[in-house]
């Protein structure tokens, strides 16, 4: 009797948690751990070797190493004869142009030598390369209402965010695999002047295939659109 009794307290326990609705919440702890099961990301560090290929230019190699745990960043990015490097080591930054770290203020203008860029490269790389955990960042605002939408044929769950206006001005979109929940898409776009959703600005990204990076799963190739007219940009290959 005791023994059919643990049982339908099982029984029961299944069937409730089966009822539970899907939350935008749980969405993204089931995508994380999709991408990072062991939780590996906040002591991330490794190494990013990416190909930049843009339409009618020249290949940029890019050789990435991001340290979270020392906030170190630092990136030499090669394109035909033309190399530059920005290094960063929590608050100090080097940077060399062409085996040069001494260059005129005209080079540095005009080649965006500058701590200043060194960050926003920083943040680029480890924000995306770090979804969808970085999600779980201070300052990301996720909405509440799960959104469900077939993109480009394919069915998705799909989760809003905004952010802090320190952290970032543009609202974001974060498509997932229904079954998976795998992160294969993202889209972004900026707001009018009244802190509206413009329509026709901002970009989607398609993801596909993966590379295993310190047992995390990352996209393999990145491939930018225009929102506005499906325009392609170029695309990220993660070697």
């Amino acid at each position: 009797m005791k023994k059919a009794a643990v049982l339908l307290l099982l029984f029961s326990l299944l069937i409730f948690s089966c009822d539970q609705p899907l939350t935008a919440e749980k969405i993204l702890d089931k995508s994380i751990t999709y991408h990072d099961p062991n939780g590996n990301w906040n002591t991330f560090k490794g190494e990013l070797n990416i190909t930049m290929k843009i339409p009618d230019q020249s290949d940029r190699i890019s050789e990435i190493r991001i340290d979270l745990p020392e906030e170190g960043f630092y990136v030499k990015a090669t394109r035909e004869t033309t190399e530059t490097i920005y290094d960063i080591k929590k608050d100090d930054c080097i940077i060399s142009f062409n085996g040069q770290t001494n260059f005129s203020e005209e080079v540095a203008k005009v080649n965006r030598l500058d701590c200043e860029t060194a960050k926003r490269y920083q943040n680029y790389y480890t924000y995306l390369y770090g979804l969808p955990m970085k999600l779980k960042d201070p300052g990301t605002h996720i909405s509440d209402s799960l959104i469900t939408k077939n993109f480009k044929g394919k069915d998705y769950l799909v989760l809003k965010t905004t952010y802090d206006e320190s952290v970032g001005s543009d609202i974001w979109y974060f498509y997932f695999d229904p079954e998976t929940y795998a992160m294969e898409v993202y889209q972004f776009f900026r707001k009018d002047d009244e802190g509206r959703q413009n329509d026709d600005t901002g970009e989607y990204i398609l993801l596909s295939e993966e590379v295993l990076v310190n047992d995390i799963k990352m996209p393999k190739i990145r491939a930018w659109y225009y929102n506005k007219d499906d325009k392609y940009l170029g695309t990220d290959v993660l070697n």
